[in-house]
């Protein structure tokens, strides 16, 4: 039985989460929104840490948090000023973003029927991995390893912030 506390504190950080992923979205100045999805990226990485997945919650700090939002504030600083607002939606805009959530909120409402509906049939047993096979797995050149997808995605983002670079002397 989990203790109330650990409930407490997954509704804060489900809450923080939902706010903080609204205003990322809402505010006209960019480098808020960076600033509000690192926030949602750190409360997804507490979640991690509350379900006991830590090499999980590590790689969302270091991966996602760390490097992809210093990626788009980089990206943020070399195409605009930070204080910029961004244009206002036209009402074609709106009328596109709300099909769209309701789109999408009706997808994993049923995504999530179903998955609930799994809960109760029978799981194989599944063993937790140690680090070491993890390591192997994301490193390594055999088969089902990951080294070359993972190699050509750092190859993508250096020629991504050359881009940049390019971009902004150009300017």
């Amino acid at each position: 039985m989990e203790s109330v506390g650990s409930i407490i504190l997954y509704f804060i950080v489900a809450l923080s989460m939902i706010v903080f992923s609204v205003m990322a979205v809402t505010t006209r100045k960019i480098l808020r929104a960076a600033t509000y999805l690192l926030f949602t990226l750190f409360a997804a990485a507490v979640v991690y840490f509350m379900l006991d997945y830590e090499f999980l919650g590590a790689v969302q700090i270091a991966v996602y948090a760390g490097g992809i939002v210093v990626l788009f504030v980089f990206a943020i600083l070399l195409t605009s000023k930070p204080g910029d607002n961004t244009e206002r939606l036209t009402s074609k805009s709106r009328l596109l973003g709300a099909v769209g959530a309701v789109a999408m909120l009706l997808v994993s409402g049923w995504a999530l029927l179903c998955r609930t509906s799994m809960v109760f049939a029978p799981k194989p047993a599944m063993e937790n991995p140690d680090m070491q096979l993890i390591g192997q797995t994301l490193l390594g050149t055999g088969e089902g390893e990951y080294l070359l997808p993972f190699e050509a995605v750092s190859v993508l983002l250096l020629a991504c912030i050359i881009g940049g670079v390019v971009v902004a002397r150009k300017r």
